[in-house]
């Protein structure tokens, strides 16, 4: 059964970009790590401001020693569903840069992780997975636990499982497992500068 999409975009461009999104219904299945390491090698090919690479990724596969420890560092709404991905990352970016052998503060860090959070959560599509970004998590603990270095800032968690499919759901699933729409190019695109706004 093909699963229904009802995203459209309002210019053409590349389907990958409707078909990415973020389900919370996962099957249990495990990760493999060579899997991973493709997504990875996504994010990798990012790019950065003087090509610092400032994105670092810690990650626990499924039934692995790893993954209680960053399972309990999410907030209770995710390890929800989260218990049923196949692995759990955290993406944190490095605060400072070199430049000319100087290391100077990174303007655009928490800028160019995003691009690397992009880049992997796309590939994760091209290869039948899907990836679901998250800020509940404890950022009081997952620093000291995670051993971050000091230069360093969790930018999120990520976890990555097989999507249920559509005739797999439960009638609660179905109503909040579909992708979501977007605001208008218009919306946020202004030519010449930002419009006037209210006084």
């Amino acid at each position: 059964m093909t699963e229904p999409n009802p995203r459209q975009a309002d210019h053409d461009i590349d389907p990958l970009f409707t078909e990415r999104w973020s389900p919370r219904a996962f099957t249990g299945e495990a990760l493999p790590e060579s899997e991973l390491f493709r997504m990875l090698e996504a994010a990798r090919w990012s790019p950065s401001s003087y090509n610092s690479q400032p994105w670092r990724f810690v990650y626990a596969l499924r039934d692995t020693p790893e993954w209680q420890t960053f399972f309990d560092l999410l907030v209770p709404g995710n390890q929800k569903w989260v218990q049923d991905t196949g692995a759990i990352l955290f993406l944190a970016s490095n605060k400072n840069m070199k430049v000319g052998g100087e290391i100077k503060p990174s303007y655009s860090h928490s800028f160019d992780a995003g691009a690397a959070w992009q880049s992997l959560a796309l590939q994760a599509v091209r290869q039948g997975w899907y990836a679901h970004g998250m800020v509940g998590f404890d950022h009081e603990r997952a620093p000291k636990v995670l051993d971050l270095p000091a230069d360093h800032r969790i930018e999120a968690a990520i976890a990555i499982g097989r999507k249920t499919p559509h005739d797999g759901l439960t009638e609660e699933q179905r109503g909040r497992e579909t992708p979501n729409a977007r605001r208008p190019v218009t919306d946020f695109a202004f030519k010449g500068g930002f419009p006037p706004r209210d006084a």
